[in-house]
């Protein structure tokens, strides 16, 4: 009969605990990566727009301009969808951590008092004014912004613009940042 291998259990467990305390690092680190990319994009493309200084803008110029905004349009929407599946995998490896503790808990009492975070008091995935938060508005409201850059250079290769066209870069603003910001809370489901 073969010997059953010596397993301490609580071995399993501060290695478990520290495998997941890393990915809810990870998710941090990543987020600020993916982030960061965004700005940096965005930013490289309106400074070439700036640098071009257009004396007259063509209608091929103006439909270019078009399809990069809608392009950086995209990419924002692509941005706040690795942020909110970031902020889940953070919540989601949250959530595990304190599972562990629970039951370390069960086990000795007396380290109750040492966890502020349980299961019951994690913070929300969308926690108000929390920096994931925060900087899930700024990336919408940015990538609103292209939105109507986008409509404005569709309106503008269309024909003249007029301030009807203002006010149809105005509303596709506003819509843009609605639309990315329903984006954002659709994928902010843990589990998905």
């Amino acid at each position: 009969m073969a010997r059953k291998p010596d397993l301490n259990p609580d071995e399993l467990l501060q290695g478990e605990y520290k495998y997941i305390a890393q990915t809810a690092f990870q998710a941090n680190e990543d987020r600020s990566r993916v982030t960061s990319f965004y700005f940096v994009s965005v930013g490289s493309f309106v400074a070439a727009i700036i640098g071009t200084q257009l004396e007259a803008q063509s209608r091929i110029v103006s439909f270019a301009f078009f399809a990069l905004f809608l392009v950086l349009t995209f990419m924002g929407a692509l941005t706040i969808a690795q942020l909110a599946r970031l902020r889940a995998a953070w919540h989601e490896s949250v959530e595990a951590m304190n599972q562990i503790k629970d039951f370390y808990i069960k086990h000795h009492p007396e380290v109750k008092d040492a966890f502020k975070w349980r299961l019951r008091s994690i913070p929300p995935t969308n926690k108000p004014y929390s920096i994931a938060n925060l900087i899930a508005v700024e990336v919408a409201l940015l990538s609103s912004l292209t939105t109507g850059a986008g409509a404005y250079f569709l309106l503008s290769f269309l024909g003249e613009v007029t301030w009807v066209s203002w006010s149809i870069v105005f509303v596709s603003i506003v819509g843009g940042y609605f639309a990315q910001w329903a984006w954002y809370l659709h994928l902010l489901v843990d589990n998905q």
